[in-house]
């Protein structure tokens, strides 16, 4: 079963919501849907699942538009969780997951699985509070219920609208544990708003990223979260990076830059020896370039959690002529050019530093250290002041 999204325009009050936003959501996928408040996200499974028309465009469950097919037609192919788990029914949890078997449900008739609703309760966890009254449970316990009740509909299509809102660490595990076992391991399409980047990374196969009504980028978490592509929807400075535990890229929110900076300055470094330098930069709002550094190394990661341009080589191998050239290009780029002390002769650097109209060295070395590290952000800005190029630090130039 095949959820596609083509060219949907959605209009509210006069406002436009949706403006041409386009995803195809195969079987056996989990597909998160992230972007601010405000962006659309709600509307769109919305679309999705029928309850909103769209003023162009459409929206196809495998093959028909889902707003040409019957309510009960729709509900048998697409089941939604809300984002609101308030419930003020006094049902027993069996009775409420029940009502999830209703497009099954002929008027004069009996349901033709009746081990549906006990099957759906087993899988959300939600059986051992069968004859309790819904209303007397925690939020995370009824958002199970809930998703109980949408499994028992027995659809090929699973919306889920902020699944982990207001849930505590736990239950955002559990939850999303679960629904990324339901997407592996059935002909089931998955799609779920997700506002938490970094749960949505480890957890979505793919994601689509809206903002202001407009998809500005879907595929593989890694090539979604970008800094720019982040930065470009939540109008929010962030470092992406890798996270250690699970593989999966994560997003750390940054202060605004104080602007003291707005040129391009490339780093020159090697091991961790740029890092705290490229922190200083970025946190000044310099656009920067870096290398050449090793693949893998912490400059090379830092470097990347900040959007910079970065040249690399593999690790235990010396800068071959085309790094040493790409990087002589970003040097000519520059309107400074910086490297740790402990790094200024470290492979292609003294290359490199000769290529540069002057360097800045920066750390520890009283001989050749102008400024520390701390203050390498405020002494690039004065050399900007003055409409200069960086002055040599390490013995020589201006």
């Amino acid at each position: 079963m095949t959820l596609d999204v083509r060219d949907v325009d959605v209009k509210l009050g006069g406002e436009q919501i949706l403006d041409a936003v386009s995803a195809n959501v195969e079987d056996g996928r989990l597909v998160g849907v992230v972007g601010p408040n405000g962006a659309g996200k709600s509307t769109l499974l919305r679309a999705m699942n029928g309850v909103i028309d769209p003023e162009a465009g459409t929206v196809l469950v495998d093959g028909d538009a889902v707003d040409d097919l019957p309510s009960k037609a729709t509900s048998r192919r697409v089941a939604t969780v809300p984002q609101d788990t308030h419930v003020s029914f006094e049902f027993t949890v069996r009775e409420t997951v029940e009502m999830g078997r209703h497009p099954h449900v002929p008027r004069f008739g009996s349901d033709d699985d009746p081990e549906a609703v006990d099957r759906a309760m087993e899988r959300a966890e939600v059986a051992r509070f069968a004859d309790r009254d819904v209303t007397s449970l925690s939020g995370g316990e009824t958002q199970r219920v809930l998703l109980a009740r949408a499994l028992a509909q027995d659809a090929p299509v699973l919306l889920l609208d902020e699944p982990t809102a207001s849930l505590d660490v736990n239950h955002q595990i559990r939850t999303l544990e679960l629904v990324r076992d339901l997407a592996a391991d059935a002909d089931r399409a998955v799609v779920a708003a997700i506002h938490d980047l970094d749960l949505a990374a480890r957890y979505c196969d793919e994601l689509v990223l809206v903002a202001e009504g407009r998809v500005l980028d879907s595929g593989p978490p890694e090539s979604v979260l970008s800094p720019e592509a982040v930065r470009e929807a939540f109008d929010a400075r962030v470092a992406v990076g890798t996270d250690p535990a699970t593989g999966r890229p994560t997003v750390t929110p940054l202060p605004d830059a104080n602007a003291a900076l707005d040129g391009r300055v490339h780093v020159l470094g090697g091991g961790d020896a740029a890092t705290p330098i490229l922190r200083r930069l970025a946190d000044a709002g310099a656009d920067l370039s870096v290398g050449p550094v090793v693949d893998g190394d912490t400059d090379h990661e830092t470097a990347r959690r900040f959007g910079a341009d970065c040249v690399t080589v593999p690790p235990f191998e010396s800068p071959d002529a085309e790094a040493v050239a790409r990087a002589r290009t970003l040097v000519a780029d520059a309107d400074a050019v910086v490297v740790a002390s402990e790094a200024a002769d470290r492979g292609a650097n003294p290359e490199l530093r000769d290529a540069a109209d002057a360097t800045l060295v920066v750390g520890d070395d009283p001989v050749a250290t102008r400024v520390a590290a701390e203050d390498v952000a405020a002494a690039v800005a004065a050399v900007e002041d003055d409409d200069t190029r960086i002055a040599v630090a390490d013995g020589g130039g201006e």
